[in-house]
């Protein structure tokens, strides 16, 4: 009895220092997307103007920010919003190097960026039919899924 006691204690401990490490963890991820973010914008200030490629690196660090709020408010890692990222960034990619890159490299692009579309429109069916059983710290968020229909 006494050590089935003492195994919960360190149990609870290990998950209170699991959990702390979580959140000092996000907050230095979210604090170095919002100080990159800031750094990259000042930089778009300075020049006068914005290219297509700021913008879209703009989109990536707002892409990232939502992640991390996610996962800070709900504890799921929203996987939609990686491949969004992942789309967003070839797509940059594609955009700032399309004259530089061959025909082979920009077919490789473009359907790296085919595939993972598809991969978003099975993540979305998947989650529309098989609803985790799990809940979040929060009731649900609808901005990484799609609500499903009651059978």
């Amino acid at each position: 009895m006494a050590i089935q006691n003492i195994k919960d204690k360190f149990d609870r401990l290990g998950d209170i220092l699991v959990r702390a490490f979580q959140v000092v963890a996000l907050f230095v991820i979210g604090g170095t997307i919002v100080w990159s973010a800031a750094h990259d914008y000042m930089r778009m200030i300075e020049s006068g103007y914005a290219r297509l490629d700021d913008i879209l690196l703009l989109f990536i660090y707002l892409e990232l920010g939502t992640i991390v709020g996610i996962y800070f408010k709900t504890d799921r890692l929203p996987v939609l919003f990686l491949l969004y990222v992942a789309i967003t960034a070839l797509t940059r990619f594609l955009a700032v190097d399309i004259k530089d890159l061959s025909i082979p490299s920009i077919l490789a692009v473009t359907g790296s960026i085919f595939v993972l579309t598809l991969a978003v429109l099975v993540v979305q069916i998947a989650t529309s039919r098989f609803d985790s059983p799990t809940q979040s710290k929060t009731e649900t968020t609808t901005i990484d899924t799609v609500e499903s229909k009651p059978h």
